[in-house]
């Protein structure tokens, strides 16, 4: 498990290099045409299985996988947490807010923005590994869907970006939901994920962190959101 998060982290680093320099839509492009070059690699690797997958060890002990979630679940809040206080946190806002404003005061974007994807990657990696265990077998269909990407964007952006408690809360509603309509029909927990994108998108397109921030849940709220953001 730590090797996994180890290679997750250099992976991370070595791809976010060249493809952090893109922005907007090229990066989004970009990052999914790595996530569907992987998936064809993969097929074709003699120690991953190619296309037939993996077969992992049987853990008969549920609370493993339980505890071990967890406490990655656990050190990624303590990680968000420093970051949001640290002079790095701050040196990515800064990107966040305005890239060009940020390197002319000084701060090294790429590398800043390659830690980020690097750090993200290993925490990634770990609770893939934590995963695999857990359902017993991986084959490349399985772990490069374009879904999955989809739905962490959903999470943290219905949870509310820029904050350190607000893709948890989206991750764990938008999840117990999920999982909740997958088991009466699985077309209808897609149709949920788009009908979420576009409520956030329109709405509440700084998440439900600020719609308790505000204590302002009323139409008021919605429709000047709507006015201000709209596309």
């Amino acid at each position: 498990l730590p090797a996994a998060g180890i290679v997750a982290m250099l992976f991370g680093a070595i791809v976010g290099l060249p493809i952090l320099r893109l922005k907007g839509h090229y990066f989004a492009i970009a990052t999914l045409g790595v996530a569907e070059t992987m998936r064809e690699v993969v097929y074709n690797l003699e120690f991953t299985g190619k296309g037939t997958g993996l077969v992992m060890p049987i853990v008969r002990n549920p609370l493993i996988f339980f505890y071990s979630m967890l406490g990655i679940l656990g050190a990624v809040t303590l990680v968000n947490w420093w970051l949001s206080a640290s002079r790095f946190g701050y040196g990515l806002v800064a990107i966040r807010e305005d890239e060009d404003a940020a390197a002319v005061m000084g701060i090294n974007t790429p590398l800043y923005k390659t830690i980020a994807f690097a750090m993200s990657g290993f925490f990634t990696g770990l609770a893939g590994g934590v995963y695999a265990y857990w359902i017993t077998f991986i084959d490349p269909e399985a772990v490069f869907k374009v879904i999955i990407t989809v739905q962490l964007l959903i999470m943290a952006v219905f949870g509310g970006t820029g904050t350190v408690l607000g893709p948890l809360l989206g991750a764990l509603v938008l999840s117990a939901v999920s999982e909740l309509l997958a088991t009466q029909l699985v077309t209808l927990a897609e149709l949920f994920n788009g009908f979420i994108i576009i409520l956030v998108v329109l709405f509440m397109p700084k998440g439900i962190s600020d719609l308790i921030r505000q204590r302002a849940v009323s139409l008021r709220y919605f429709t000047k959101n709507l006015r201000e953001y709209r596309i």
